[in-house]
C-alpha cells in the first residue's frame, strides 16, 4: 500500500527549530544539548508523517522528543507539522536512525524508544535490512534507561513473530507486555497514519512494549 502525497510546505514556515540532520546533531544527543533542559528523552524511529510526534508532544509537555526519518522530504514534512503548531518539546531529524543509536545516543539516556509500522522489507534477501536487528536492540538496551521502554507496532505478523523470538533469545528486555487497542476518538486519533490506514481497512496491527530492568 503506497503513501499519499505530501501536502506542500508553507515557504513562511520557520523550520529551523525543528528539523536537523543527524550529522547536525550534537554529541552526545540528550535531551540538554536539544533542549537545554533534562526533561524525559525519547526517540522515535521512522517517524514518517509525524502524527506520533505531534500528538505525544502535546499531550506529554514534560517530555522531550526526537523523531528520526530516512526520508527528507518526510522528515521536513514532520518539522513543518510540528512548526505550524509551534511545538516546542519535539525536534524531526532526516537520516540514519541505526548510526543515530550507535554513533551519538549516550547509555542510560533514553525514557522510551518507538518503533510503529516499520518497513518490513518483504523480499527474503532484503530482511537484513530491517530496522530492528540484533545490533540496533543492543543499542536500545544500552541507551534506555533502566524503567524505559521499547514500543513496537507492526501490521506483519511475521515480523513481529521474528522480533519477539530475538528479543526473547538476545536482548536483555522485559516483555512483550500487552497494549491496548483503545477507540478512536476521531479521524486522526490513532498513534501514526499507517495505524489509521490499517485499522480503517480491519487489519489487525500486532503491539507490544518491553521494559529494562
Amino acid at each position: 500500500m503506497g503513501r499519499r502525497a505530501l501536502r506542500k510546505i508553507d515557504p513562511e514556515l520557520d523550520l529551523s527549530h525543528h528539523f536537523r540532520t543527524v550529522e547536525e546533531l550534537p554529541n552526545p544527543c540528550t535531551a540538554q544539548q536539544l533542549f537545554s533542559d533534562d526533561g524525559p528523552f525519547e526517540i522515535e524511529v521512522g517517524s514518517g508523517k509525524g502524527l506520533f510526534l505531534q500528538n505525544a508532544a502535546i499531550q506529554h509537555p514534560e517530555r522531550r522528543y526526537l523523531g528520526v526519518e530516512v526520508s527528507h522530504k518526510y522528515a521536513r514534512f514532520t518539522a513543518a507539522r510540528l512548526a505550524k503548531r509551534e511545538i516546542k518539546n519535539a525536534i524531526a531529524v532526516h537520516g540514519d536512525a541505526l548510526r543515530l543509536f550507535r554513533e551519538l545516543v549516550p547509555d542510560n539516556s533514553l525514557a522510551g524508544v518507538h518503533v510503529y509500522f516499520p518497513d518490513p522489507w518483504w523480499k527474503k534477501r532484503h530482511r537484513r535490512r530491517r530496522v530492528l536487528n540484533e545490533a540496533f536492540l543492543t543499542d536500545v538496551v544500552r541507551t534506555l534507561k533502566p524503567q524505559g521502554k521499547l514500543h513496537f507496532w507492526t501490521d506483519v505478523q511475521e515480523y513481529y513473530d521474528v522480533t519477539l523470538e530475538l528479543i526473547a533469545e538476545k536482548i536483555a528486555l522485559v516483555g512483550p507486555l500487552e497494549v491496548a487497542e483503545p477507540s478512536a476518538e476521531h479521524d486522526l486519533d490513532y498513534r501514526t497514519h499507517f495505524e489509521r490506514r490499517t485499522r480503517l481497512n480491519d487489519e489487525p496491527v500486532y503491539r507490544s512494549q518491553f521494559i529494562k530492568e
